[in-house]
């Protein structure tokens, strides 16, 4: 069951041919078989899933069903789910049960989706492998050798190896969209405001999205019309009319403008990874597409910028883990400043510290206007240079990331070597835009991803130029040879 589609999941389900409590015992099945190796979950909730499952079941039987109904999902362990373990794969939360639900957790228990738990992930989504994970690092399924990305990679790893249906997964600089590359899955970012963050655990607040992981841009479509939405308790959550994200997906590409920036393929790039994306955006052509020059110059500070910016919010909003109120304690401490300083570093993994002193560093009085000040308006204009280049054109295409998905261990003692690895997703999350991940074709046996990205509010446009290229490819629909 695991290889059919969400569409073909659906149909089956309204029909009666399989049942909910048949498919979410299925995926268990295969999580108890091949999840020991992978290390994809953090928990994993039977108990929880099977009851769902039954109540899609009457749902469905009655005719009220949605779409979705009865098709399990995972949740990154950065949402909290109520009952459920959400410990950020950091030691600090590992004995933190979330005494409510997210808002794109509620919304999908709406809809009647079991949950069949927790993917694993860079501790506080800070990473961009899944190595600084508190519980050790998720592989990747197409070689164990590699990582599946990050911080998203277990929700990657779990849909690559049929272990998940589909997965949420959240993006501060690329965390959905570098390890869907890594994985061969696709994985959209909204425009930044489109889903709800309530509920999840804050990394850096102007950046972060929560989107949809699936195989295909179909089913991403249909899960992420379950997840967007206006919520009054997230301040930054975009009031809109209802998008149906699946309305314009059989679009012909004829007219389509594709701009490709100059400065995406220069040096650092993998000439192999070029050579599939350049593919890819061939065939994009080949549909009717128009490809154009377009120039992004500031391309190059986006990174800096990213690290002094997103640190600077992850100082603050990481403050509340101080072994007061809930989370990881030290034991006998001292006093109130030895509380907070053993709980601290005790409790938080070396790349969160690092950030941390970072961000902290950035905000301090003597060196704010150098850094943060300056971040700040690097950032401004980043998003000029999509907005100027969005003129002369629709989408613009390049790679997700400079390599394919590397050696575990390779990059760990080397933190600018890892933060490259967001090279081209970072600018996105800079500006706010939209940005999907679509599967285009392998190095050796590693995947490679076609990076698509449009302007604000142009998720449908960017979920048909994706399906369109899937209908003509079938890389969306591999799998590795022992999961299948």
């Amino acid at each position: 069951m695991h290889n059919l589609t969400i569409k073909q999941m659906s149909e089956k389900l309204h029909a009666g041919e399989i049942t909910s409590v048949q498919l979410t015992q299925h995926y268990l099945d295969r999580i108890s078989k091949y999840d020991t190796e992978l290390n994809a979950y953090v928990s994993v909730t039977p108990e929880l899933a099977m009851m769902m499952a039954e109540q899609a079941d009457k749902k469905l039987a009655s005719g009220e069903a949605d779409l979705l109904t009865g098709i399990p999902v995972a949740h990154k362990d950065i949402f909290c789910t109520d009952g459920v373990k959400t410990s950020c794969s950091s030691k600090m939360l590992d004995n933190f049960i979330a005494p409510y639900d997210a808002h794109v957790v509620s919304q999908l228990k709406k809809v009647g989706m079991p949950i069949l738990g927790k993917t694993n992930m860079d501790e506080f989504a800070m990473g961009s492998s899944s190595e600084s994970s508190y519980y050790g690092p998720t592989k990747n399924p197409w070689n164990h050798q590699a990582v599946p990305g990050g911080s998203s990679g277990g929700a990657a790893a779990v849909i690559a190896a049929g272990l998940a249906p589909m997965a949420t997964g959240t993006d501060t600089g690329g965390s959905i969209r570098q390890p869907a590359s890594f994985c061969g899955i696709t994985g959209i970012k909204p425009t930044y405001g489109s889903v709800s963050r309530f509920g999840i655990v804050a990394y850096a607040s102007s950046f972060d999205q929560a989107g949809p992981m699936t195989r295909s841009a179909q089913d991403s479509a249909w899960l992420l019309n379950a997840m967007a939405g206006f919520d009054e308790r997230d301040s930054t959550s975009l009031q809109r009319e209802a998008v149906d994200y699946a309305a314009e997906l059989g679009q012909s590409l004829k007219g389509l403008k594709v701009g490709v920036p100059a400065e995406y393929f220069g040096e650092g790039l993998d000439a192999d990874v070029e050579a599939v994306v350049r593919d890819a955006i061939a065939e994009v052509e080949k549909l009717g597409a128009e490809v154009v020059e377009v120039h992004l110059p500031n391309k190059d500070l986006a990174v800096p910028s990213y690290y002094v910016l997103a640190p600077a919010e992850a100082s603050s909003n990481l403050s509340r883990f101080d072994g007061v109120r809930f989370g990881y304690r030290c034991e006998n401490p001292k006093d109130l400043e030895d509380l907070y300083k053993r709980s601290r570093s005790e409790g938080l993994g070396a790349e969160v510290k690092r950030r941390i002193m970072v961000g902290a560093y950035a905000l301090s009085a003597g060196y704010y206007d150098a850094y943060y000040l300056k971040a700040q308006k690097l950032r401004r204009m980043v998003r000029d240079d999509f907005t100027k280049a969005f003129e002369s054109c629709d989408v613009i295409m390049g790679p997700v990331a400079p390599t394919p998905a590397f050696n575990i261990g390779e990059k760990t003692d080397d933190p600018t070597s890892m933060y490259l690895a967001d090279l081209y997703t970072i600018p996105v999350n800079l500006a706010g835009l939209p940005g999907i991940s679509v599967p285009a074709g392998f190095v050796n046996d590693r995947p490679v991803g076609l990076h698509i990205v449009g302007p604000y509010f142009s998720e449908t446009k960017l979920l048909n130029v994706a399906h369109q290229y899937q209908q003509v490819t079938d890389w969306h629909t591999r799998m590795p040879a022992q999961y299948q």
